[in-house]
């Protein structure tokens, strides 16, 4: 029997203390063939840390209690008590067109010595991961960690999402830069999760492909991906998550499976040139081993983007769909139900950034292009 939606009840929380009884907005059930049951009912309350903000991508977490944010025209912000700084940083060679410029960050497990964050950004050759050193206000270049990762020179796909694995490895989203071959090539950084060193940039012990004689392959832990936005490590577990932008239907959420095919073949095996966008996300009939989605938005589309773990469920944020949506997921990982809290349904814009702070609260950052906002979500 095909999955049921459950609509389930919010009490809509805000920065003021008001309240009330307000009912999700509907979405598509997960892909499943069992029936869903709700989440546990949520309390929310949403609290504007700052504005001003310019595309906020991403989002780091510092040892006194700041945040670090990326904003895709060039620019890093420090957020104290919710004043901001700007970063005196070298990003003169940051290309910012389109969905292209400074995007995801991660802030290393050992900050507080060294100072040290991994930021991603588009150049006029490529797509880059960069180490800086920050010192009060002050970020400066200490190493191009991983270059020649595929950049279009329109910025479109670009990807490039980091987040520290279990292990301290570097897990990174990356997008097939709407090129049709990219995604099933294995020699390309285009359209995969990557997992590589934090201090070196190479592939890591364990990698599906480690024993490959060509580096970028060993740097590969899954392939035939679209353009990943988000992934997060679901606390206590090995478990990681994809959120992935679809063409014009089927965004996903996937799990990760170390050396997983996920399907995306805009070129149909080769047999196509340009980008053939009409190709199923997953095409199991092409790769009947591909692994399948958690969840589909089916059409429309969400341009759903980051992702977090937030009070056990998987927060993730919508771009077109304005919206937050949280999973439900079980012990294998698999969605149960899907929700929209009231508070934050349309009522700041497109979403991207989702972030899990130190003591378990959600910020999540708006991205319209003027007077974006960094939110911090409790219960």
């Amino acid at each position: 029997m095909r999955a049921l939606l459950v609509v389930v009840m919010l009490v809509a929380g805000c920065s003021t203390g008001a309240g009330g009884s307000v009912p999700t907005r509907e979405l598509p059930p997960p892909s499943s063939e069992t029936e869903t049951a709700a989440p546990k009912s949520a309390s929310l309350k949403v609290e504007e840390v700052t504005g001003g903000l310019e595309h906020g991508w991403d989002i780091g977490f510092l040892p006194d209690g700041s945040q670090l944010v990326s904003e895709r025209v060039a620019r890093f912000t420090l957020v104290k008590n919710g004043q901001k700084t700007e970063v005196d940083a070298d990003l003169s060679n940051v290309a910012v067109r389109g969905e292209g410029g400074l995007l995801g960050l991660v802030v290393h497990p050992d900050f507080a010595q060294s100072g040290e964050f991994t930021a991603c950004f588009n150049t006029d050759q490529d797509v880059r991961l960069v180490t800086f050193r920050l010192q009060g206000s002050k970020a400066t270049r200490v190493k191009d960690l991983l270059t020649g990762l595929p950049s279009n020179r329109s910025g479109r796909h670009s990807g490039c999402r980091p987040t520290l694995a279990n292990d301290g490895s570097l897990l990174v989203g990356t997008g097939d830069t709407a090129n049709g071959r990219f995604a099933q090539d294995r020699t390309n950084l285009g359209g995969k999760l990557l997992r590589i060193s934090l201090d070196t940039g190479e592939g890591v012990p364990g990698n599906p492909f480690i024993t490959s004689q060509n580096a970028n392959e060993r740097r590969i832990y899954t392939f035939g991906n679209r353009n990943v936005q988000g992934v997060a490590v679901r606390p206590g577990t090995e478990q990681v998550f994809m959120t992935e932008h679809g063409p014009d239907v089927d965004d996903e959420v996937n799990l990760v499976q170390a050396g997983g095919n996920y399907g995306w073949d805009p070129s149909q095996g080769g047999t196509v040139g340009g980008y053939d966008e009409s190709v199923p996300m997953t095409d199991t009939k092409r790769f009947p081993d591909a692994v399948p989605a958690l969840w589909s938005s089916g059409k429309p589309t969400e341009a759903i983007c980051g992702a977090a773990f937030f009070d056990g469920m998987l927060a993730v944020p919508a771009l077109k769909g304005s919206k937050l949506m949280l999973f439900t997921v079980d012990d294998a990982g698999k969605v149960t139900s899907v929700a929209v809290p009231a508070e934050l349904d349309d009522k700041y814009g497109r979403l991207r950034a989702a972030r899990t702070a130190p003591d378990g609260s959600l910020y999540v950052t708006s991205s319209n292009g003027k007077d974006d906002k960094l939110l911090r979500i409790t219960r």
